[in-house]
């Protein structure tokens, strides 16, 4: 891989963790003003709770399009950890290819919907809803470049990674 590309890369990631890092803490700033206000002033106020659905919202779509790594997603993988080395890459390639399919199919009735939110707004921030779930456009297109990319690694013959149970981050 060229060194341009690898650093980068690097640099986005890094960026995508800070973005990430910057939602869960304004999660945590109006999760704390809502304590604050309803146990200490004896007021509540809404907009804190729906300042940390969305932020919470926007953490889970973005971490998951940007920051965690395939090897780190949640799976159902014993079966593919007991499978030989062949198996696992056609087992990797059937998934791929389902998931692509699947996202892009749905993909303009995604972008539809989202463009329809935006006759709605968010009952305190007046939010647009079509702002608040362009999220999740970004992420199916995300997921779908991802598993393209680890497509065309299992179709040129790119083992794919076994599970190491060993490893902490395992879940094993």
């Amino acid at each position: 891989m060229n060194p341009f590309f690898g650093k980068a890369g690097a640099w986005l990631l890094r960026r995508a963790e800070n973005f990430a890092a910057g939602l869960l803490a304004a999660m945590f700033v109006a999760f704390m003003v809502q304590i604050v206000f309803r146990y200490l002033f004896n007021f509540p106020v809404g907009w804190t709770s729906e300042l940390s659905v969305i932020t919470w919202l926007w953490l889970v779509l973005w971490g998951a399009a940007f920051v965690v790594k395939e090897s780190e997603e949640i799976r159902f993988d014993l079966l593919y950890s007991a499978a030989g080395r062949r198996t696992r890459r056609v087992m990797g390639i059937i998934t791929g290819l389902s998931i692509v399919i699947l996202y892009v199919l749905s993909l303009p009735a995604t972008v539809k919907y989202v463009s329809f939110m935006k006759v709605e707004k968010t009952s305190y921030l007046k939010i647009r809803f079509d702002w608040l779930f362009a999220i999740y456009v970004i992420f199916a297109v995300a997921v779908i470049v991802r598993y393209l990319w680890i497509l065309s690694h299992l179709l040129r013959g790119k083992d794919p990674e076994a599970t190491d149970s060993t490893k902490v981050s395992s879940g094993l």
